[in-house]
């Protein structure tokens, strides 16, 4: 394997082997705490422009599941089409891998994806110099090739408009199965609801929560003027990078919230940001985010806490919400946003995860809160 090294913005370097694509890259840097998930964290759109370091030492044990296809498009055992993350950075990286669901390996999915992979990084340091200075820019340069080096930006960058769909397309409920999900029976019978879903970087996940519950989806490119659409509801979806970039989606969703008749909306990751922007908040970006399996978030005007999972870098300055509009969840490590509700429309949504694909599923009740608003309408 080539020696290679990753070199942050400030000058710190981490020596290790590749075991991925072989081809220098540049991004974002940011950790991930979560235990297991790399398949589904890879192909999160979420990822998109980063560097994903994952701090559980051993990566690669269980293996890479078939990218198999849906007769509805979407990816069986994947969040997206590809993997999005621009490369991935372990400790140490398990050659051999052992899961009844594998195919493949994960060098093996790299390369044939054309993703870097870096082993034999002390994550724990880097972890800990991310959390001490915040995410930056990082580079990681092969040894032998010391005169390739590679640019690339984050700050700015409009990494929505890149992950996008592109055109217009419907998923109908009544032709959703669960042959690849036999565990997954769905949860209603299909009621003829329709929901535009802002695709700003969706993951599978969540459309599959929408169709197991009888609801049929639009899913819009995020600059799209769904407004123009017949539907019963609006979903807004996660997406990568800087919400202050995606001015047109706020726009859309500004026309949505003043017109009438009223109409159920709930937002995930992103689509909590854009929501909020909608509603004249403004957005801040965390010094190294909140990516991981184990998130505390507690519902305002509760006891109840829920662990989530979570993947995001930016948060709702709360203080800047309309008096219209109050905090849904917060975070109980940091106090930060981590929903917003209306204090008497059906609109709600949720900084976290609610889908948890992968992750916990402590709050995929979000998903029926937001089917009983479609079946009062």
């Amino acid at each position: 394997m080539r020696k290679v090294t990753l070199l942050l913005s400030d000058g710190t370097k981490f020596h290790g082997t590749s075991f991925g694509y072989e081809a220098p890259v540049a991004g974002e840097v940011v950790f991930n705490t979560a235990m297991t998930g790399y398949p589904e964290s890879l192909t999160d759109p979420s990822y998109a422009g980063q560097l994903m370091a994952l701090t559980y030492p051993l990566v690669g044990n269980y293996g890479v599941p078939a990218f198999s296809v849906e007769d509805n498009g979407l990816a069986t055992f994947m969040e997206s089409d590809k993997i999005y993350a621009r490369a991935i950075i372990v400790s140490d990286y398990s050659e051999e891998y052992s899961h009844w669901n594998a195919k493949e390996s994960l060098a093996e999915w790299l390369k044939r994806e054309h993703v870097p992979g870096i082993t034999g990084i002390d994550t724990r340091q880097l972890t800990k110099v991310l959390r001490e200075h915040g995410v930056m820019m990082g580079k990681i340069l092969f040894d032998d090739e010391p005169d390739n080096i590679p640019e690339a930006a984050y700050e700015g960058v409009n990494f929505v408009e890149q992950v996008s769909c592109k055109e217009v397309t419907e998923y109908k409920a009544s032709e959703y199965t669960a042959a690849a999900h036999d565990h997954l029976t769905p949860l209603r019978q299909p009621n003829g609801k329709k929901v535009v879903l802002v695709d700003c970087g969706v993951k599978n996940n969540i459309i599959r929560c929408l169709l197991r519950r009888g609801v049929d989806v639009i899913r819009v490119p995020w600059d799209y003027d769904f407004n123009t659409l017949e539907f019963d509801g609006l979903f807004l979806a996660n997406g990568p990078g800087d919400p202050d970039t995606c001015a047109a989606a706020v726009e859309n969703i500004r026309k949505f919230l003043d017109s009438t008749p009223v109409k159920p909306c709930m937002g995930i990751c992103m689509g909590n940001q854009l929501l909020s922007k909608a509603a004249g908040a403004t957005i801040y970006k965390l010094k190294y985010g909140h990516r991981s399996h184990n998130q505390p978030v507690r519902m305002v005007g509760t006891n109840k806490c829920f662990i989530t999972s979570q993947n995001h870098g930016y948060a709702v300055k709360t203080d800047t919400l309309g008096t219209e509009w109050e905090p849904y969840f917060i975070n109980m490590n940091d106090g930060s946003n981590e929903g917003i509700r209306h204090k008497t429309n059906p609109w709600f949504s949720a900084q976290f995860h609610p889908e948890a694909c992968s992750g916990p599923v402590d709050t995929e009740f979000l998903f029926d809160d937001f089917v009983d608003l479609l079946c009062k309408e």
